[in-house]
Formats: structure tokens, C-alpha cells, sequence
């Protein structure tokens, strides 16, 4: 069990992984608390389990609430930097299923609600996922 725990928070990276998981992490939280609690405009689990239905994402409630807790949770981790490799593999899953279900197929651009932003987010997701947290994270810490 030692091993495993050794194996998922290792990070070999410098400090271009704290970095990068910090912003993406606050960004992912924001997205997951839109889809949760209502906030920043968003419109919580409720309307957005309604919306998930109604893009056949069924059921509605339940989709919304695994993004929801996946962003928001997953986003949390990589703030603090506590398991970003299962977190970046989380999140980077979350994003494939939005660049499918939602915006494949209105071309890359955000302006058309496109996938150039989910696939930022699924790029960056994965560059964690295999660098790991970096040197300040609680990763590091537990790593030792």
C-alpha cells in the first residue's frame, strides 16, 4: 500500500507543475461550483442535471453531479496538490466527455461554444497527470 501511495504522489517536475495546476485547478472549481451550488451564474445541480437530460446524458442529475464533484473536487486537489495524478486523470476524463457530448460539433473556436477551451483544460489535465505536482504540494510532502 506504501508503494502505491509513493507511486501516485511522486513528482518529478519542477516548479512549471505548481504553476500550471494552481490556475486550472481555481478554474475547474469555479466551473464545478457553477454546476453544484448555483454560484457564478451557474445553475446548479438541479438546472444543470435538467440540461445534462436534455443533451441525452442521462440520468440528468446524477451526470450533473459526478461533473459537478469531479471539477470541483478534482480542481481542489490540484489548488492544494493533494493526488493530482488521479486528479488530472479524473478531470482530463470529465473534459473528453464534454468535447464530445457538447461542443464537437461546433468546431474548435469558444466563440461558436466550440472545444478549444475543454481541450486546454483536458491537455493541461493530462501534462499533470503524468508530471505530477511539483515541489510545493502536498503531494511532495507525502511523497517523502
Amino acid at each position: 500500500m506504501q508503494a502505491f501511495i509513493q507511486n501516485i504522489t511522486r513528482t518529478s517536475s519542477g516548479w512549471a507543475s505548481t504553476i500550471l495546476r494552481i490556475p486550472v485547478g481555481l478554474i475547474l472549481m469555479a466551473h464545478g461550483a457553477q454546476k453544484l451550488f448555483g454560484a457564478f451564474g451557474g445553475y446548479g445541480l438541479e438546472g444543470t442535471g435538467q440540461w445534462m437530460a436534455s443533451i441525452g446524458l442521462e440520468p440528468g442529475y446524477l451526470m450533473a453531479l459526478l461533473a459537478g464533484s469531479a471539477e470541483f473536487f478534482g480542481g481542489l486537489a490540484l489548488v492544494i496538490g493533494l493526488l493530482v495524478r488521479p486528479a488530472g486523470i479524473a478531470l482530463a476524463f470529465t473534459m473528453l466527455i464534454a468535447i464530445f457530448s457538447v461542443h464537437f460539433s461546433n468546431g474548435l473556436f469558444m466563440a461558436n461554444n466550440g472545444y478549444e477551451y475543454a481541450l486546454t483544460l483536458l491537455v493541461a489535465c493530462l501534462s499533470l497527470a503524468f508530471s505530477g505536482a511539483g515541489p510545493l504540494s502536498v503531494d511532495k510532502a507525502i511523497s517523502k
